[in-house]
């Protein structure tokens, strides 16, 4: 079993109706808890007043008086994840050996902001769902499809058939993503903090975009800002806002 944990982690938890939240235990003295109260009567999820000191036991320091017992994360088919919003063409993020999961959770809550239809992250050397990344997402990562596939370069692959174009954020790409047409089927994948894109994985990328800096600055950004800046970019191409050009 998995313990979620921090306030809007379980409110989310409970409002995407995932599988297997078995009860909702919250400190004694708590304050400002009506509404997941209300969220966990209105699932039918059992409630229990416990001592503080037991929710640290459980889930460390950082639960804000609230810890919900669940069933492991239920990721998706690769399948799944592209035809998750049907009425919409396939808008997918994937990532490739992302280790740490304070990104792997901003990731996720850009993603949903944005209309992400899709995650794709590999089975191995790669960060999952856990409860600390649930709680750094906010507790977006319960409203998203996210598979895990075994070889990511194979199912990007399966992608490109499918119609769907890769770009791949890469440091040395000698094309900025703003100069880069996102309007249609896409996946961008972003790498890990270290190494960025592997070698099979850069190769199967359509197209490789890069975030200009000034020169001399930092070699490149934090994964998760790096990757929401193109996405951002891609939601509002794909929403045809106009760039506003101020005198």
């Amino acid at each position: 079993m998995d313990w979620l944990y921090g306030r809007n982690s379980v409110s989310e938890a409970l409002r995407a109706r995932r599988r297997g939240v078995r009860r909702v235990l919250v400190a004694r003295g708590a304050h400002g808890l009506e509404a997941l109260r209300a969220q966990a009567e209105r699932a039918r999820v059992p409630l229990e007043a416990v001592d503080r000191q037991r929710l640290d036991q459980l889930a460390g320091a950082h639960h804000q008086g609230v810890v919900a017992e669940a069933e492991p994360f239920a990721h998706v088919h690769l399948d799944d994840a592209i035809r998750a919003n049907a009425d919409r063409p396939p808008f997918l993020l994937a990532l490739d050996s992302l280790q740490d999961p304070q990104n792997f959770g901003s990731l996720l809550r850009t993603a949903l902001a944005v209309g992400v239809t899709g995650v794709v992250l590999p089975e191995h050397r790669a960060v999952s769902v856990t409860p600390a990344v649930s709680n750094a997402s906010a507790g977006a990562v319960e409203h998203l499809a996210v598979a895990r596939v075994t070889n990511l370069a194979r199912s990007l692959n399966q992608l490109k058939e499918q119609g769907v174009w890769v770009y791949g954020l890469a440091v040395e790409a000698g094309q900025p993503y703003w100069e880069t047409d996102l309007r249609g089927p896409l996946a961008l994948v972003v790498g890990s903090e270290g190494s960025g894109l592997g070698r099979l994985v850069r190769e199967t990328c359509d197209v490789l975009v890069n975030i200009p800096m000034l020169p001399g600055s930092i070699g490149s950004l934090n994964a998760s800002v790096a990757g929401s800046l193109v996405l951002y970019d891609a939601f509002r191409q794909r929403s045809g806002y106009p760039v506003s050009r101020s005198r």
